[in-house]
């Protein structure tokens, strides 16, 4: 189908359709080749697009706030849905948002409304339809905790239907909607604390930075003004001045053992580091978490490696994080995950886990 011929059947749908657009510049990696970009700015424009575009057998990437994603340097065959719809919209003792809003906009405009709950997840980039996708967590919060329900559109089936949290299959960073074309995400619903107060803390940087003990609430705006903070001293709020802000946040999730081989592990890492280190280490279903940061950095990949001059490098403020210095290519940032995953494996016996999704590439 020519460019023309798509142009005059995404226009009825209400798209703004864009040839050659450069997906760096609609992903915070700041990374990715061109492709066709379709722009919906209302859910029924997005609905009738994906539905369009479905039907006539063209490939779809869906992408909103682009902060969850490494696209390849060739860009994407097909059309990039952009999800652009922004409402949010505070009712009673909820907030329900559009897809494409601005997730760390939804959680101020929760807090400055007087609600609290959402104040742990501030500062996270992208957008509020993604956030049930991949389980969003931070600071002992996950969206599981407080979402209702998800508005979604069935690919198959065409059907628009609300799904409850228990249809969503939640684990750590992951749920039924990551890694599947299955659905569309149109908005989400969470559950918000009326009184203003935060989640209970769970997390015990975030507690000593508040002088509060763990398990105890604090006013939703004086903690979400401490976890805006706490990331900000890592790179991971967003700023366009600086390259340690150029990434898709922590690039590896905690990675979990299984406990039967918790022994192997711990027994690596003190035969490399000594027996006397203290280990980070969380409960886990089925297993014990261990800090995929801390496994990187004793793995001898310090924050900033390898050095000045690479065009992707570990942060300088969290050995989490792969960065764009300004000119990285895709091909670099998996060059440097590569390097970083062979290494943690080769020393720890423990291989961690990409937590962007990946289009284009592979790890």
């Amino acid at each position: 189908m020519s460019f023309d011929d798509l142009r005059d059947r995404l226009t009825a749908t209400g798209a703004r359709l864009r040839a050659a657009v450069p997906l760096a510049e609609l992903t915070t990696l700041r990374v990715g080749g061109p492709a066709t970009v379709a722009e919906c700015e209302s859910t029924e424009a997005l609905v009738a697009t994906v539905r369009e575009l479905d039907a006539a057998g063209i490939p779809v990437l869906l992408l909103a706030g682009g902060s969850n994603l490494l696209i390849g340097d060739d860009g994407f065959e097909g059309v990039v849905v952009r999800i652009a719809t922004t409402g949010v919209e505070l009712t009673g003792d909820a907030v329900l948002a559009e897809a494409g809003a601005n997730w760390d906009a939804v959680v101020a405009a929760t807090v400055e409304a007087g609600f609290g709950g959402l104040e742990c997840l501030s500062g996270i980039p992208g957008s509020a339809g993604a956030t049930p996708v991949q389980n969003v967590g931070a600071y002992g919060v996950e969206v599981a905790n407080s979402l209702r329900r998800v508005r979604l559109l069935d690919r198959a089936s065409g059907e628009i239907r609300w799904v409850e949290p228990g249809e969503l299959g939640f684990g750590y960073r992951t749920s039924v909607l990551k890694h599947s074309d299955a659905a569309v995400v149109l908005a989400v619903e969470f559950g918000l604390r009326a009184d203003g107060s935060s989640a209970p803390l769970g997390y015990r940087e975030l507690a000593n930075a508040l002088g509060a003990p763990e398990g105890e609430s604090r006013p939703a705006a004086e903690v979400r003004a401490a976890v805006l903070r706490l990331r900000a001293d890592k790179g991971m709020v967003l700023d366009p001045d600086d390259h340690d802000t150029w990434s898709a946040g922590s690039f590896f999730t905690n990675p979990i053992v299984a406990d039967e081989n918790v022994a192997a592990v711990r027994a690596a890492i003190a035969s490399h580091l000594g027996a006397d280190v203290a280990v980070p280490t969380f409960p886990a279903a089925g297993g014990v978490k261990f800090s995929a940061g801390w496994l990187i950095e004793r793995a001898g990949f310090a924050k900033g490696f390898p050095g000045d001059g690479s065009p992707a490098r570990l942060s300088t403020k969290h050995t989490l994080a792969l960065t764009n210095r300004g000119a990285a290519t895709a091909t670099d940032l998996v060059t440097l995950a590569r390097t970083v995953r062979q290494g943690v494996a080769e020393r720890f016996g423990i291989t961690l886990e990409p937590e962007p999704v990946t289009v284009g590439v592979s790890l």
